[in-house]
């Protein structure tokens, strides 16, 4: 495998989806403050609650399409047509089985939970079930499309999932000015608008993967029965580790709707819509490592692997931060901004919840890692058990009287003990050395973070109060990061090649 030519690829495929989130980024935060707006806080609380009990099940597609992923990544790597072809065959008989299952158990037991459990004012109580069903639908429609995005993603066809995505977005943000100039109840109208689109980019992902990929084929003759026990065995594992993320997510805030009012609920909404969206720069990019860290392995090429994981592992934190410690200094300025009233505690909701996410972004490389040999039993269970025991002490604290801040603080700690957990595991699956891990990945990282962190906030503190002083504290907390990551978090190699492509650049604009 050309290693020159793949670095290329990756770093073509990361500026393609960095650009593809600083669109949807923004169009997604906008998004949400005129949802906000148009719904109010009650309504828009109603909405994060029962979609919420949706997105108990969004395991499903997300373990699914990350099993496909590593399946179809598999077989490129080892450049075999029938095995692909078996793969695309298999999982999609699988997804179709899962949808049908899903929407028997949402319009079962999870309608009876809505009808029963949920804390929802009785006057909204009829459009809440009618949003309940539209959500379910929209979960449907995002089951059926996984399998054609991950074969976009494994073939590292970025452009494709970025443009489609952006179109999704501009989507949504056409939906909400719908709201302001329909005669129709608002919260209603949302949830079906919602599903609307998510089916038309369903269907667009489908025709573009059967059009693009002509030599990958579904047909009932590929069933392919011992695949099928590779596939299921590996998307057993991952589907705990998937039940223990959303329980560390959704289940958290179905807990908080019964201890406390829909404001907070509302505010903790806000604050992991902020996390995720800042976490998706650095997903991004591990989106890009996600192929080629599978090819290498089915290819026998682990050093070329290690290597990856490596500056993979650095960069991925390097994406998060550079968003991250500017936006948790000036939180405060860029939610009254946003929202114009943000939910009561949504600016500590938000700082707490990316902490979580930076934590998170240095081990999203590690986790790829993990699913190239395909055991994830050991790796799954250790990582599932302890996210679970996330919501079982935030539910502890709580009933002592903790304050709703407190199930942040419950979720950091329990990251910082899965990321350790994670590499030692991770260590025994591919042979990483854990001591290379900490000299050219840990150390870096946390000298990065340190570094930066006192000199941000102490322009944060000194400048007066303001929106021109918060976009500048803003500004030069990015500008300290840059230079903090390059000189402390690169190592030379690095940084001359950097200094080489910007002088290059610079030339070829000055001779034109």
């Amino acid at each position: 495998m050309d290693i020159a030519k793949n670095n290329r690829r990756i770093a073509k495929n990361t500026l393609m989806l960095y650009f593809r989130q600083i669109l949807t980024l923004l169009v997604s935060l906008y998004t949400v403050r005129v949802v906000l707006d148009v719904l109010g806080v009650e309504d828009y609380g109603i909405y994060a609650v029962v979609g919420g009990i949706v997105s108990l099940l969004s395991f499903l597609s997300g373990t699914m399409a990350s099993a496909t992923q590593r399946f179809f990544a598999f077989a490129l790597g080892q450049k075999d047509k029938e095995r692909l072809n078996k793969v695309l065959s298999v999982n999609l008989i699988i997804y179709v089985v899962i949808a049908v299952g899903a929407l028997i158990l949402l319009e079962t037991i999870g309608l009876w939970y809505v009808n029963n459990k949920l804390h929802i004012p009785i006057e909204r109580f009829e459009s809440a079930r009618v949003v309940y069903h539209f959500a379910v639908l929209t979960f449907i429609a995002t089951i059926l499309r996984s399998p054609f995005m991950a074969l976009i993603i494994a073939y590292e066809d970025m452009q494709i999932y970025a443009y489609m995505s952006i179109i999704e977005a501009i989507l949504k943000l056409g939906i909400v000015y719908l709201l302001v100039y329909i005669s129709f109840d608002k919260l209603e109208l949302y949830g079906i608008l919602i599903f609307a689109v998510s089916l038309f980019t369903s269907l667009i992902y489908a025709v573009i993967a059967f059009y693009k990929y002509k030599d990958c084929r579904f047909k009932l003759s590929n069933w392919d029965k011992p695949m099928f026990k590779e596939i299921t065995g590996f998307t057993g594992w991952t589907l705990f580790g998937q039940i223990s993320t959303v329980t560390r997510n959704q289940a958290v805030t179905i807990l908080m709707n019964q201890v406390f009012n829909p404001v907070i609920v509302a505010a903790r909404a806000v604050a992991l819509n902020v996390s995720s969206q800042t976490n998706i720069f650095s997903s991004n990019f591990n989106t890009s490592l996600y192929p080629p860290i599978i090819k290498y392995y089915a290819a026998g090429e682990k050093e070329n692997m290690f290597t990856l994981l490596f500056h993979g592992s650095k960069i991925t934190f390097f994406l998060m931060w550079v968003l991250a410690l500017p936006l948790m200094i000036e939180m405060e300025a860029v939610l009254n901004l946003w929202l114009k009233n943000p939910p009561q505690y949504a600016v500590l909701f938000t700082q707490l919840s990316i902490v979580e996410s930076v934590i998170l972004s240095v081990s999203l490389p590690l986790t790829t890692a993990a699913r190239a040999p395909g055991r994830m039993k050991t790796y799954e269970l250790s990582l599932g058990l302890i996210q679970m025991a996330i919501f079982v002490v935030a539910w502890i604290v709580l009933r002592l009287g903790g304050a709703a801040y407190s199930v942040f603080i419950v979720a950091i700690v329990a990251n910082i003990v899965m990321f350790f957990v994670r590499l030692y595991i991770v260590r025994n699956l591919i042979g990483l050395s854990v001591r290379r891990y900490i000299k050219q990945v840990i150390i870096p990282v946390v000298m990065v973070g340190f570094i930066s962190i006192l000199p941000s906030y102490l322009i944060h503190r000194t400048l007066p109060e303001g929106l021109i002083y918060s976009m500048i504290s803003i500004v030069l907390s990015v500008v300290i990061c840059l230079i903090t990551m390059y000189y402390v978090g690169l190592e030379k190699y690095f940084r001359d090649r950097i200094k080489k492509t910007v002088l290059f650049k610079i030339k070829n604009t000055i001779r034109n």
